[in-house]
This record gives C-alpha cells, sequence and structure tokens, in this order.
C-alpha cells in the first residue's frame, strides 16, 4: 500500500510541477531534458554505485529499457503539445484513459480474472476520469480539434502511449525484473531518454532554434528527482501484486486523477464544479470496485 501511495503521490506531483514550470516561463522541453539526467543520477544514488558493467549489454531486459527510454522522451513532449494545442482537460483524459488498455493485457496475457465488478469499475472509472477533468474553455489559439487531422491524432497518441507504457512496465517487471536488476533497468530506461534528449537540446541551441535557460537545470532536478521515484514504486507495487495488475493500474491511475485534481484546488485555486465533484465521487466509487473485485 506504502508504493502504491508513493507512486499516486510522486506521478501528481510531476503534473502540478509542469504547470509550476509554465507560469514562469522555463522551457519545458529543457526541464523535460533535465528531469531524466538527475533521474539517472538518483538512480545511481539510490543503487550506491553504478550499475552497469559489461555483462549489461547481455541482458534481455536492455532493449526494453531503450524502447521505454525512448517512449518517456517522446510522450513527454506529445502530452505538452496536446496541452498547448487542445487543452489540458484533453490531455488529462486521453492520458488516465489509456487505464483499459494495461487492463486487458493484464486479464489477456497473465490470464487474470475480469470479475463483474472490476468490468463494472473499469467503466465507470473511464466515465470518472472524463468528468473529473472536465473544463469548460476555449481551445488553444482558437483551434478545434475537428479543423486538423494532426491534432486528432494528438490525444490517440497519447492513449495508446500511456496505456502502453504501462503494460510494458508490467511485463518488463514480471518478465525480467528482480531486486537486483531493477535499479539498473529503470537507470537505463532513464538513460536513453536523457541521451536522446540531450541530442535534440544540443542541436536545437547550435542551430540558434531555442536559447538555453539555466534555470531548467534547476527545474529538471526539482521534477526528476520524483520522477524516478514514481516509476521505482509502481514496479515495486506491481512486483509485491504479482497476479493483480488488472486491479493496480487502474486504482494508481484513479488515485492520480483524484490527488491532482484535489491538490490543484487547494493550492492553485483551480475551480471545480460540479461535474469535476461528480467525477471524483465517481472516482472512488470505481476505485473500490476495483478494489475489491
Amino acid at each position: 500500500m506504502l508504493y502504491l501511495i508513493g507512486s499516486i503521490i510522486f506521478t501528481s506531483y510531476l503534473t502540478l510541477s509542469f504547470k509550476m514550470v509554465e507560469r514562469f516561463g522555463i522551457p519545458v522541453f529543457q526541464a523535460i531534458v533535465f528531469n531524466y539526467v538527475t533521474c539517472v543520477v538518483t538512480g545511481i544514488a539510490v543503487n550506491k554505485s553504478f550499475p552497469f558493467s559489461a555483462d549489461t549489454l547481455q541482458q534481455p531486459w536492455l532493449k526494453w529499457a531503450g524502447i521505454m527510454g525512448c517512449m518517456f522522451i517522446v510522450l513527454f513532449n506529445v502530452i505538452g503539445i496536446t496541452t498547448q494545442k487542445i487543452g489540458v482537460a484533453v490531455a488529462s483524459v486521453a492520458n488516465k484513459l489509456s487505464l483499459v488498455i494495461p487492463f486487458v493485457f493484464s486479464i489477456w496475457l497473465y490470464n487474470e480474472e475480469a470479475t463483474a465488478l472490476k468490468l463494472t469499475g473499469i467503466a465507470i472509472a473511464m466515465v470518472s476520469v472524463v468528468l473529473t477533468c472536465w473544463k469548460e474553455r476555449k481551445y488553444a489559439d482558437g483551434l478545434h480539434p475537428t479543423k486538423s487531422s494532426i491534432l486528432i491524432l494528438l490525444p490517440a497518441v497519447v492513449f495508446f502511449g500511456s496505456g502502453l507504457l504501462d503494460a510494458m512496465v508490467k511485463y518488463v517487471e514480471q518478465t525480467y525484473l528482480n531486486e537486483t536488476n531493477n535499479n539498473a533497468y529503470l537507470i537505463a530506461s532513464f538513460a536513453t531518454a536523457a541521451i536522446i534528449g540531450l541530442i535534440i537540446l544540443i542541436g536545437l541551441v547550435v542551430g540558434g532554434k531555442t536559447k538555453f535557460d539555466k534555470r531548467s537545470i534547476i527545474a529538471g532536478i526539482a521534477i526528476g528527482i520524483p520522477n524516478y521515484f514514481s516509476i521505482w514504486c509502481l514496479v515495486k507495487v506491481l512486483k509485491q501484486n504479482e497476479g493483480n495488475s488488472s486491479a493496480i493500474i487502474p486504482i494508481n491511475n484513479m488515485g492520480i486523477v483524484l490527488f491532482s485534481t484535489v491538490t490543484a484546488w487547494f493550492l492553485f485555486k483551480e475551480k471545480l464544479s460540479a461535474i469535476n465533484l461528480a467525477g471524483i465521487l465517481l472516482a472512488l466509487g470505481a476505485i473500490a470496485l476495483i478494489a475489491f473485485g
């Protein structure tokens, strides 16, 4: 339970921290890059040594770490673009509705039981996410998603990308990871994202496409430490609850929606409409059905 709570709090912190980054006018991409650099340093500190050796190149999980690292850097930026071009609500809904993908994978690949209560909880969860994230607002730049086929694709990429990432975490955790190598796997994933991000950032700065902002280093550190532990806690809770990921991942995602929404209301004075409150109540019911189903 402690690791699940940790995953929810740390992941929610990431969403809220990006709001602060935008408020201070810090380039989001630069903060994302240094966030992954910080994740690598944090992982090494947790491991108390450099976790790689010549044998690492032969490990079967290494290719999955590379794929996961690529997905990290791409997905973070697609979520950012979706937020800017379409809106926070659409990006949040697409991200959290993805909980249905790992749920289906868990039932299909690991033969986990799909009880009537779990299925009902998942259905209610999807409705509650939409209601909780619902905002009456105009689209950024006056754009409506129906006016551009590219904009229509953005939420779809967020939906499938987030869902596949959660499913991949579960697959690798169950197939390859144990107490001796899970930290090395996480560091390799974050290192892949950091290397790709640094190459792109250097190219943008050298090409005059952007100016380097020193504040992005501080922002990256503030984001990166909890980002590392958000994934670390998720791997831990999945390892503790093997055979029940069809419940853990949806509960984790719903908890993030609830905690982020309530915290944003408390810290940033974001208004909660009657629709949002109805979504929160439904989310609590969905969590109960999934947990006890």
